[in-house]
């Protein structure tokens, strides 16, 4: 068995060193590659991408690097990382530290155990407002949430959570056309389509501001709700 990370990267020169040193410090219970998809920033994210490839060359370790010629989106840059993983196992990864790799073994664990085979860390199992999370935000992740709910009768508590886990096999076989943020919907409608279960864990969670670099926003919630219906019509 094998793990690939995937990060979809755009303008995170502050943080992509640190999420990768994160990632590499964690013990995981079977071998993984890093996909890092450059979503062509405009700052020094990509040259410090290749900074990190070639120094891990040495090291042997499995990082490879690749961008966009142009800026398509978070949900173009993952498919684009799935179309490149290798392994059995498949989770996406933000390139800031709003999401902490430390939780990437546990949300394993269900799957390797062959209990599940797709699994979301949760921001809301524990804690009704994750830390950092501005009020705003939160309305609409728990609209979101309660939506797909409805709409596909699945009982999630977080929709919209970054931390995905797929058996390969599965998001490598599914229709995805997503460039934006829509993918979580578009994944996670499409999951409920073929009667998946999808299995939640608590998971830790430091939100950032704009300020800090978030870049969705009130057209993405907007496009998600969209993207809800149109699959709920499709079913």
């Amino acid at each position: 068995m094998k793990l690939s990370i995937i990060i979809p990267t755009y303008n995170e020169a502050g943080t992509i060193r640190e999420i990768i040193d994160y990632i590499q410090s964690v013990n995981y219970p079977i071998p993984y590659e890093i996909i890092i998809i450059d979503d062509a920033s405009i700052d020094r994210t990509y040259e410090k991408e290749l900074l990190i490839r070639l120094k891990n060359e040495s090291a042997r370790s499995n990082i490879r690097v690749f961008k966009n010629r142009i800026n398509r989106g978070k949900g173009f840059s993952i498919r684009k990382g799935i179309k490149r993983a290798t392994g059995d196992i498949i989770i996406i990864q933000d390139a800031d530290t709003e999401y902490d790799p430390k939780e990437i073994p546990k949300l394993l664990t269900p799957i390797l155990n062959g209990e599940a085979k797709v699994v979301y860390g949760s921001r809301f199992l524990n804690t009704p407002r994750p830390e950092g999370m501005v009020y705003l935000a939160l309305i609409a992740n728990k609209f979101l949430t309660k939506l797909t709910n409805i709409l596909f009768g699945l009982s999630l508590t977080d929709m919209e959570t970054c931390y995905k886990v797929f058996r390969a096999r599965i998001i490598k076989n599914l229709p995805l056309r997503s460039n934006r943020f829509t993918f979580e919907p578009e994944v996670t409608a499409l999951i409920a389509r073929k009667g998946i279960g999808i299995k939640e864990l608590p998971i830790s969670y430091r939100g950032r501001s704009f300020k800090e670099g978030k870049k969705i926003g009130a057209k993405d919630f907007v496009l998600a709700v969209l993207v809800l219906f149109w699959h709920w019509i499709k079913r």
